[in-house]
């Protein structure tokens, strides 16, 4: 389906639009970039006015633009309402100003904002602050609405998957949509769950719900050409980023993945190669489900997202010994399963300290940089196919990441330029760089 061709819908009339009304307004400006620009255009035309009227459209139309600052700065000139407290809170919850935003959500209630809404929002509020406490007692206020309300469900799982409760989260983004199957956050949330939990079938079957809207969600019809790429289904994958560029034809992320694609079209597979990898990468790929395991130790090697030989490497006994349910019986099979490999607990880790202690001696890391290096790959926010990619390598931590050169990364199966500069890009923010060959 296309985007809708027009929006009847007018910021800046004399009556504001309800709060439903303004939502969709908001998806309708963000689904072109023809549509962006117009949108900003009149909200310029508007920055002149002044009342308590025209601020409260104007500080609104500045929030759904992102320009959150200037947003503020018009808000607090509007006449008190439950619209401008809202927006108020929004627009610093994405500014990082957290109790701010909790003031004004509550400052909302006095002007009959509704109680559910306003409790899911503080709830928000506090999981991007990580207080996760508070925003568990804010959900839990709104308990009677389970199995009524979608956005409860969905919140509830939002806190669930921050705090690493992803089957329970999976569940509630499920509630939500049997509640409200056209809900496009737990949609999205939960394809980008079973991608990272392998299960690619499921995540392109939600991808593909959602690439089926009126609207275009850039993230989903990206993620989607990703999943597509690695099943070596290049055409569909060159729809959905077809489909970014056509309503976004300057979006860059897209306009490198469609030369990554074309180029993953015509790449040479190397059978023969592949077969004479390395026997010892092999042995470290091997599934933790191939071996003869104890339920208990299953379960318990599942949710600490252990899933190959390899990952056992990068994990010591006192760890697996404090996780819960985890004894010296589940330790002593894991450690004949490795011992017959020739392989130990916690050695990859070894590893990964040697090559932290070269790189202190090269003069690249000194001080606080030692735990920058230190640091697991998902404190970066990589996109899912860069991540993949850096698995493959068993990159782990950001130490890791930087001992690797371009020529190698690009070696990868499926490893492009899109992926290539989004890590330099990332690596760049903190002061790092990959190896580079004199």
């Amino acid at each position: 389906m296309e985007p809708i061709a027009e929006c009847e819908i007018d910021l800046f009339a004399d009556k504001l639009p309800s709060m439903d009304e303004i939502e969709k307004l908001c998806m309708f400006v963000h689904c072109s970039e023809s549509s962006l620009l117009a949108f900003g255009e009149q909200v310029g035309e508007n920055m002149s006015r002044t009342g308590q009227k025209a601020s409260l459209a104007t500080g609104i139309g500045l929030f759904i633009l992102g320009r959150d600052g200037e947003a503020v700065q018009k808000l607090q000139k509007a006449k008190d309402c439950k619209e401008k407290f809202i927006y108020l809170a929004f627009a610093l919850r994405r500014l990082g100003q957290f109790d701010e935003a909790i003031e004004n959500l509550q400052n909302s209630l006095n002007c009959e904002a509704d109680p559910l809404s306003i409790a899911l929002e503080k709830a928000a509020t506090y999981r991007c602050a990580s207080n996760f406490d508070a925003a568990a007692k804010e959900i839990k206020k709104c308990s009677n609405f389970e199995k009524v309300s979608a956005e409860y469900h969905y919140q509830l799982a939002r806190l669930q998957e921050t705090q690493g409760l992803y089957e329970e989260a999976m569940d509630n983004y499920e509630t939500a949509l049997e509640l409200s199957p056209n809900h496009q956050q737990a949609l999205f949330h939960l394809a980008y769950r079973c991608d990272l939990s392998g299960d690619e079938d499921a995540a392109i079957d939600y991808y593909k719900q959602i690439a089926s809207s009126s609207n275009v969600y850039i993230s989903a019809l990206l993620n989607l050409a990703v999943l597509y790429e690695d099943i070596g289904e290049f055409d569909k994958a060159s729809r959905c980023v077809d489909k970014v560029l056509k309503f976004h034809p300057n979006h860059q992320r897209a306009i490198l993945f469609k030369k990554d694609i074309e180029s993953s079209k015509t790449m040479f597979y190397d059978e023969e190669k592949e077969k004479k990898k390395d026997r010892r990468v092999q042995i470290l790929e091997t599934p933790i489900s191939d071996f003869e395991l104890s339920v208990r130790s299953r379960n318990c090697l599942r949710k600490m997202n252990i899933v190959t030989l390899g990952d056992l490497l990068n994990i010591t006994e006192v760890e697996l010994l404090s996780y819960k349910n985890f004894g010296e019986t589940s330790l002593r099979e894991i450690k004949f399963i490795l011992e017959s490999k020739g392989l130990r607990l916690g050695i990859a880790l070894e590893e990964k300290q040697l090559g932290l202690e070269e790189s202190f001696d090269r003069g690249t890391a000194e001080g606080e940089d030692g735990q920058l290096l230190s640091k697991s790959m998902d404190d970066l926010q990589l996109s899912v196919r860069s991540r993949k990619c850096l698995q493959n390598l068993n990159i782990r931590t950001i130490g890791d990441l930087i001992r690797r050169t371009e020529a190698e990364l690009l070696g990868v199966k499926n490893f492009g330029v899109t992926s290539l500069n989004e890590i330099k890009r990332t690596l760049g923010s903190i002061g790092l760089s990959l190896r580079r060959l004199d």
